[in-house]
Protein backbone atom coordinates (compact mmCIF):
# COMPACT_ATOMS: atom_id res chain seq x y z
CA UNK A 1 0.00 0.00 0.00
CA UNK A 2 1.35 3.39 -1.27
CA UNK A 3 1.50 5.89 1.26
CA UNK A 4 1.77 10.17 0.43
CA UNK A 5 4.84 10.70 2.55
CA UNK A 6 5.40 14.82 1.52
CA UNK A 7 3.57 17.46 -0.42
CA UNK A 8 5.89 20.14 -1.67
CA UNK A 9 5.35 23.52 -4.14
CA UNK A 10 7.46 25.33 -6.22
CA UNK A 11 6.37 28.67 -7.86
CA UNK A 12 7.85 29.32 -11.55
CA UNK A 13 7.26 31.98 -14.19
CA UNK A 14 6.79 31.11 -18.11
CA UNK A 15 7.66 33.77 -20.56
CA UNK A 16 4.95 34.34 -23.34
CA UNK A 17 4.84 32.00 -26.41
CA UNK A 18 3.64 33.80 -29.79
CA UNK A 19 0.13 32.76 -29.52
CA UNK A 20 -0.03 34.69 -25.53
CA UNK A 21 -0.56 37.43 -26.91
CA UNK A 22 -3.40 38.96 -24.28
CA UNK A 23 -3.49 42.52 -23.63
CA UNK A 24 -0.54 43.03 -21.41
CA UNK A 25 0.25 39.55 -20.38
CA UNK A 26 4.07 38.69 -21.31
CA UNK A 27 3.97 35.73 -18.83
CA UNK A 28 2.07 33.50 -16.91
CA UNK A 29 2.75 32.17 -13.37
CA UNK A 30 2.49 28.41 -11.90
CA UNK A 31 1.96 27.08 -8.94
CA UNK A 32 3.66 23.29 -9.13
CA UNK A 33 2.02 20.77 -6.78
CA UNK A 34 4.30 17.76 -6.04
CA UNK A 35 2.87 14.51 -3.85
CA UNK A 36 5.67 12.04 -2.59
CA UNK A 37 5.10 8.39 -1.32
CA UNK A 38 6.60 6.02 0.70
CA UNK A 39 7.46 3.92 -2.70
CA UNK A 40 9.50 6.50 -4.80
CA UNK A 41 6.22 7.56 -6.80
CA UNK A 42 5.75 11.54 -6.99
CA UNK A 43 2.60 12.58 -8.23
CA UNK A 44 2.50 16.35 -9.95
CA UNK A 45 0.10 18.68 -10.82
CA UNK A 46 0.11 22.45 -11.10
CA UNK A 47 -2.32 25.26 -10.95
CA UNK A 48 -1.69 28.78 -13.02
CA UNK A 49 -1.87 32.55 -12.83
CA UNK A 50 -1.75 35.37 -15.00
CA UNK A 51 -0.64 37.61 -12.29
CA UNK A 52 2.36 35.86 -11.03
CA UNK A 53 1.25 37.93 -7.19
CA UNK A 54 -1.22 35.54 -6.83
CA UNK A 55 0.75 32.15 -6.85
CA UNK A 56 0.64 33.12 -3.27
CA UNK A 57 -2.63 32.55 -2.39
CA UNK A 58 -2.90 29.34 -4.02
CA UNK A 59 0.44 28.20 -2.69
CA UNK A 60 -1.10 28.97 1.25
CA UNK A 61 -4.17 27.28 0.17
CA UNK A 62 -2.58 24.42 -1.10
CA UNK A 63 -0.02 23.70 2.08
CA UNK A 64 -3.80 24.58 4.67
CA UNK A 65 -4.62 21.31 3.16
CA UNK A 66 -1.37 19.34 3.31
CA UNK A 67 -2.28 17.62 6.72
CA UNK A 68 -5.27 15.74 5.27
CA UNK A 69 -3.12 14.18 2.62
CA UNK A 70 -0.10 13.72 4.60
CA UNK A 71 -0.29 9.01 5.26
CA UNK A 72 -2.93 8.56 2.36
CA UNK A 73 -3.41 6.10 0.09
CA UNK A 74 -3.54 7.96 -3.29
CA UNK A 75 -6.11 5.65 -4.33
CA UNK A 76 -8.58 6.45 -2.17
CA UNK A 77 -9.03 9.59 -4.42
CA UNK A 78 -12.94 9.97 -3.63
CA UNK A 79 -12.07 9.63 0.47
CA UNK A 80 -9.58 12.09 -0.12
CA UNK A 81 -11.42 14.39 -2.39
CA UNK A 82 -14.57 14.30 0.19
CA UNK A 83 -11.99 15.25 3.24
CA UNK A 84 -10.53 18.19 1.63
CA UNK A 85 -14.09 19.19 0.38
CA UNK A 86 -15.51 19.14 4.50
CA UNK A 87 -12.35 20.90 5.05
CA UNK A 88 -12.49 23.52 2.76
CA UNK A 89 -16.34 24.25 3.98
CA UNK A 90 -15.48 27.14 6.09
CA UNK A 91 -13.71 28.89 2.90
CA UNK A 92 -16.78 28.37 0.84
CA UNK A 93 -16.70 25.81 -2.19
CA UNK A 94 -16.00 28.31 -4.36
CA UNK A 95 -12.51 29.84 -5.80
CA UNK A 96 -9.48 29.12 -3.98
CA UNK A 97 -10.74 26.63 -2.06
CA UNK A 98 -11.44 24.11 -4.83
CA UNK A 99 -8.52 25.11 -6.98
CA UNK A 100 -6.08 23.74 -4.37
CA UNK A 101 -8.65 20.58 -3.64
CA UNK A 102 -7.94 20.39 -7.98
CA UNK A 103 -4.25 20.58 -7.63
CA UNK A 104 -4.50 17.62 -5.01
CA UNK A 105 -6.56 15.58 -6.69
CA UNK A 106 -4.99 15.62 -10.07
CA UNK A 107 -1.54 14.75 -7.94
CA UNK A 108 -2.90 11.57 -6.67
CA UNK A 109 -4.23 10.48 -9.60
CA UNK A 110 -0.88 11.01 -11.04
CA UNK A 111 0.72 8.85 -8.39
CA UNK A 112 -2.28 6.02 -9.34
CA UNK A 113 -1.50 5.96 -13.36
CA UNK A 114 2.70 5.45 -12.72
CA UNK A 115 1.76 3.15 -9.74
CA UNK A 116 -0.26 1.32 -12.33
CA UNK A 117 1.84 0.96 -15.31
CA UNK A 118 -1.04 2.58 -17.62
CA UNK A 119 -2.29 5.79 -19.43
CA UNK A 120 -4.84 7.27 -17.12
CA UNK A 121 -7.56 7.32 -20.40
CA UNK A 122 -7.13 3.19 -19.96
CA UNK A 123 -7.64 3.49 -16.08
CA UNK A 124 -10.66 5.32 -16.42
CA UNK A 125 -12.02 3.40 -19.35
CA UNK A 126 -10.71 4.13 -22.39
CA UNK A 127 -12.55 5.58 -25.60
CA UNK A 128 -10.37 6.12 -28.37
CA UNK A 129 -6.66 6.56 -28.48
CA UNK A 130 -6.62 10.01 -30.23
CA UNK A 131 -8.55 13.08 -29.54
CA UNK A 132 -9.26 16.50 -31.92
CA UNK A 133 -7.23 19.08 -31.06
CA UNK A 134 -7.83 23.02 -31.98
CA UNK A 135 -5.09 25.67 -31.81
CA UNK A 136 -6.60 28.12 -29.14
CA UNK A 137 -4.47 31.41 -30.06
CA UNK A 138 -5.98 34.06 -32.36
CA UNK A 139 -6.29 37.15 -30.25
CA UNK A 140 -8.34 40.22 -29.73
CA UNK A 141 -5.35 42.17 -29.88
CA UNK A 142 -4.33 41.61 -33.36
CA UNK A 143 -4.57 43.26 -36.58
CA UNK A 144 -6.46 41.56 -39.44
CA UNK A 145 -3.38 40.91 -40.83
CA UNK A 146 -1.68 39.03 -37.40
CA UNK A 147 -5.11 36.79 -37.46
CA UNK A 148 -4.34 35.88 -41.24
CA UNK A 149 -0.71 35.14 -40.74
CA UNK A 150 -1.02 33.26 -37.43
CA UNK A 151 -4.22 31.05 -38.62
CA UNK A 152 -2.27 30.10 -41.60
CA UNK A 153 0.84 29.13 -39.38
CA UNK A 154 -1.66 27.05 -36.85
CA UNK A 155 -2.44 24.90 -40.39
CA UNK A 156 0.82 24.13 -41.39
CA UNK A 157 1.52 23.04 -38.45
CA UNK A 158 -1.15 20.57 -38.75
CA UNK A 159 -4.40 21.88 -36.84
CA UNK A 160 -7.59 21.23 -38.40
CA UNK A 161 -9.10 23.67 -35.88
CA UNK A 162 -9.22 27.37 -34.63
CA UNK A 163 -10.64 29.49 -31.97
CA UNK A 164 -10.57 33.35 -32.16
CA UNK A 165 -11.38 36.04 -29.83
CA UNK A 166 -14.25 38.61 -30.47
CA UNK A 167 -15.05 41.36 -28.39
CA UNK A 168 -15.17 44.87 -30.09
CA UNK A 169 -16.88 47.20 -29.34
CA UNK A 170 -18.79 47.37 -32.66
CA UNK A 171 -20.71 44.36 -33.99
CA UNK A 172 -19.65 44.91 -37.25
CA UNK A 173 -15.43 45.05 -36.45
CA UNK A 174 -16.20 41.45 -35.03
CA UNK A 175 -17.55 40.10 -38.21
CA UNK A 176 -15.12 41.50 -40.47
CA UNK A 177 -12.73 39.71 -38.38
CA UNK A 178 -14.37 36.77 -38.26
CA UNK A 179 -14.96 36.75 -41.75
CA UNK A 180 -11.25 37.30 -42.77
CA UNK A 181 -9.94 34.38 -40.87
CA UNK A 182 -12.79 32.05 -42.18
CA UNK A 183 -12.08 33.24 -46.10
CA UNK A 184 -8.16 32.91 -44.78
CA UNK A 185 -8.88 28.83 -43.77
CA UNK A 186 -11.48 27.89 -46.21
CA UNK A 187 -14.68 26.13 -45.45
CA UNK A 188 -13.30 22.75 -44.18
CA UNK A 189 -11.72 24.00 -41.29
CA UNK A 190 -13.80 24.33 -37.75
CA UNK A 191 -13.93 27.90 -36.64
CA UNK A 192 -14.17 28.81 -32.67
CA UNK A 193 -15.22 32.19 -31.63
CA UNK A 194 -15.14 33.13 -27.89
CA UNK A 195 -16.18 36.39 -26.28
CA UNK A 196 -14.66 35.75 -22.73
CA UNK A 197 -17.89 36.99 -20.62
CA UNK A 198 -18.02 40.27 -22.71
CA UNK A 199 -21.33 40.98 -23.93
CA UNK A 200 -24.90 41.33 -22.93
CA UNK A 201 -27.78 39.32 -23.97
CA UNK A 202 -28.43 41.32 -27.07
CA UNK A 203 -25.34 42.62 -27.81
CA UNK A 204 -24.99 38.22 -28.20
CA UNK A 205 -27.68 37.18 -30.04
CA UNK A 206 -27.40 40.36 -32.33
CA UNK A 207 -23.61 39.64 -32.99
CA UNK A 208 -23.85 35.86 -32.83
CA UNK A 209 -27.35 35.87 -35.99
CA UNK A 210 -24.53 37.43 -38.14
CA UNK A 211 -21.99 35.31 -37.37
CA UNK A 212 -24.19 32.37 -38.50
CA UNK A 213 -22.96 32.76 -41.64
CA UNK A 214 -19.58 31.73 -40.69
CA UNK A 215 -20.97 28.13 -39.80
CA UNK A 216 -19.00 28.21 -36.41
CA UNK A 217 -18.51 25.19 -34.25
CA UNK A 218 -19.30 27.05 -31.18
CA UNK A 219 -19.98 30.44 -29.53
CA UNK A 220 -17.83 30.97 -26.22
CA UNK A 221 -19.02 32.22 -23.08
CA UNK A 222 -20.75 35.40 -24.81
CA UNK A 223 -22.04 36.59 -21.24
CA UNK A 224 -20.62 37.06 -18.02
CA UNK A 225 -20.75 33.15 -16.64
CA UNK A 226 -23.02 34.79 -13.83
CA UNK A 227 -25.83 35.08 -16.01
CA UNK A 228 -26.37 31.77 -16.42
CA UNK A 229 -30.17 32.50 -17.67
CA UNK A 230 -29.17 34.89 -19.78
CA UNK A 231 -26.31 32.64 -21.60
CA UNK A 232 -29.48 30.27 -22.23
CA UNK A 233 -31.32 33.03 -23.91
CA UNK A 234 -28.58 33.07 -25.96
CA UNK A 235 -28.38 29.73 -26.48
CA UNK A 236 -31.96 29.34 -27.68
CA UNK A 237 -31.74 32.53 -29.82
CA UNK A 238 -29.32 30.83 -31.94
CA UNK A 239 -28.32 27.73 -34.08
CA UNK A 240 -24.87 27.72 -32.91
CA UNK A 241 -24.18 25.76 -30.31
CA UNK A 242 -23.15 27.82 -27.35
CA UNK A 243 -20.28 26.45 -25.06
CA UNK A 244 -19.38 27.40 -21.44
CA UNK A 245 -17.72 26.66 -18.10
CA UNK A 246 -14.45 27.30 -17.66
CA UNK A 247 -15.62 29.23 -14.57
CA UNK A 248 -18.24 26.82 -13.21
CA UNK A 249 -17.07 25.53 -9.72
CA UNK A 250 -17.96 21.26 -9.20
CA UNK A 251 -20.76 19.65 -10.26
CA UNK A 252 -22.98 22.09 -8.85
CA UNK A 253 -22.40 24.99 -10.62
CA UNK A 254 -22.20 22.70 -14.09
CA UNK A 255 -26.05 20.88 -12.91
CA UNK A 256 -27.11 24.57 -12.80
CA UNK A 257 -26.15 25.27 -16.13
CA UNK A 258 -27.68 21.88 -17.78
CA UNK A 259 -30.72 22.29 -15.68
CA UNK A 260 -31.11 26.22 -17.00
CA UNK A 261 -29.49 24.85 -20.49
CA UNK A 262 -27.35 27.50 -20.10
CA UNK A 263 -25.10 26.02 -22.89
CA UNK A 264 -25.08 23.43 -25.88
CA UNK A 265 -21.18 22.46 -24.66
CA UNK A 266 -19.78 22.16 -21.12
CA UNK A 267 -15.97 22.95 -20.92
CA UNK A 268 -15.12 22.66 -17.38
CA UNK A 269 -11.58 23.83 -16.23
CA UNK A 270 -9.37 21.14 -14.17
CA UNK A 271 -8.38 24.18 -11.61
CA UNK A 272 -12.37 25.23 -10.82
CA UNK A 273 -14.16 21.93 -11.43
CA UNK A 274 -12.33 20.20 -8.46
CA UNK A 275 -9.63 18.24 -10.50
CA UNK A 276 -9.91 14.87 -12.40
CA UNK A 277 -12.71 13.27 -9.73
CA UNK A 278 -15.16 16.06 -10.02
CA UNK A 279 -14.29 16.26 -13.81
CA UNK A 280 -15.30 12.67 -14.38
CA UNK A 281 -18.44 13.58 -12.54
CA UNK A 282 -19.36 16.21 -14.43
CA UNK A 283 -18.72 14.37 -17.99
CA UNK A 284 -20.96 11.47 -16.62
CA UNK A 285 -23.55 14.34 -15.83
CA UNK A 286 -23.07 15.80 -19.13
CA UNK A 287 -23.30 12.45 -21.04
CA UNK A 288 -27.09 12.02 -18.88
CA UNK A 289 -28.20 14.95 -21.06
CA UNK A 290 -26.23 14.51 -24.42
CA UNK A 291 -23.88 17.05 -23.87
CA UNK A 292 -20.63 17.13 -25.77
CA UNK A 293 -17.85 18.00 -23.40
CA UNK A 294 -14.82 19.81 -24.29
CA UNK A 295 -12.20 20.60 -21.33
CA UNK A 296 -10.58 24.37 -21.09
CA UNK A 297 -6.83 24.38 -21.14
CA UNK A 298 -4.46 22.52 -19.64
CA UNK A 299 -4.07 20.01 -22.50
CA UNK A 300 -1.62 17.75 -21.20
CA UNK A 301 -3.93 16.54 -18.65
CA UNK A 302 -7.47 17.29 -20.53
CA UNK A 303 -6.02 15.04 -23.32
CA UNK A 304 -6.51 12.21 -20.78
CA UNK A 305 -9.94 12.80 -20.08
CA UNK A 306 -10.99 13.00 -23.35
CA UNK A 307 -9.28 9.65 -24.67
CA UNK A 308 -12.17 7.98 -21.58
CA UNK A 309 -15.19 10.27 -21.93
CA UNK A 310 -17.55 9.49 -24.73
CA UNK A 311 -19.17 12.64 -25.10
CA UNK A 312 -15.45 14.39 -25.08
CA UNK A 313 -15.34 16.14 -27.95
CA UNK A 314 -12.03 18.61 -28.52
CA UNK A 315 -8.53 19.25 -27.41
CA UNK A 316 -7.71 22.76 -26.50
CA UNK A 317 -4.36 23.13 -27.62
CA UNK A 318 -2.78 26.72 -25.38
CA UNK A 319 1.27 26.63 -25.06
CA UNK A 320 1.35 28.40 -21.88
CA UNK A 321 2.61 25.51 -19.77
CA UNK A 322 4.41 23.76 -22.71
CA UNK A 323 7.49 24.79 -21.80
CA UNK A 324 7.20 23.19 -18.24
CA UNK A 325 7.03 19.63 -20.20
CA UNK A 326 9.83 17.37 -21.26
CA UNK A 327 7.65 16.54 -24.49
CA UNK A 328 5.68 18.63 -26.87
CA UNK A 329 2.36 18.08 -28.25
CA UNK A 330 2.28 17.06 -31.68
CA UNK A 331 -0.65 17.53 -34.16
CA UNK A 332 -0.49 15.29 -37.26
CA UNK A 333 -3.97 15.66 -38.90
CA UNK A 334 -5.64 17.88 -36.70
CA UNK A 335 -5.77 15.13 -33.76
CA UNK A 336 -3.25 14.37 -31.05
CA UNK A 337 -2.34 10.96 -30.16
CA UNK A 338 -2.44 10.04 -26.23
CA UNK A 339 0.61 9.17 -24.92
CA UNK A 340 0.76 5.86 -23.41
CA UNK A 341 3.86 5.98 -21.20
CA UNK A 342 2.10 5.44 -17.58
CA UNK A 343 3.34 9.00 -16.24
CA UNK A 344 2.06 11.03 -19.69
CA UNK A 345 3.30 14.03 -20.06
CA UNK A 346 5.87 15.20 -17.50
CA UNK A 347 6.95 18.24 -15.84
CA UNK A 348 10.90 18.59 -16.91
CA UNK A 349 13.44 19.02 -13.75
CA UNK A 350 15.55 21.59 -15.63
CA UNK A 351 12.97 23.77 -17.09
CA UNK A 352 11.54 24.21 -13.43
CA UNK A 353 15.01 25.00 -12.21
CA UNK A 354 15.21 27.55 -15.05
CA UNK A 355 12.22 29.22 -14.65
CA UNK A 356 11.90 28.53 -10.18
CA UNK A 357 11.16 32.20 -9.05
CA UNK A 358 13.57 33.15 -6.47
Amino acid sequence: MIRIRDLRTVTVEVPGQDELVKGDTSSVGCLLVFLDTDEGITGESLLFAFDPRHLAVLEQMVLVLKADVIGEDPDYTERIWEKLWARSRFFGHEGVSIFAISALDRACWDIVRQAAGKPLYRILGACRDDVPAYASGLWLTQTPDQLVADARRFLAAGFRAIKMRVGKPRIQDDVERVRIVREAIGPEIALMVDANKRFTVDHAIRLGRRLEAFDLAWFEEPVPAHDLAGSAKVAAALDTPIASGESEFTRYGFRAMLELQAADILMPDFARVGGLTEMMKVAAMAAAFDVPVTPHNYPQESIQVLGSIPNGTWLECLPWFSPLYSEPIEVVNGRVAIPQAPGGFRLDPAAIERLRIR
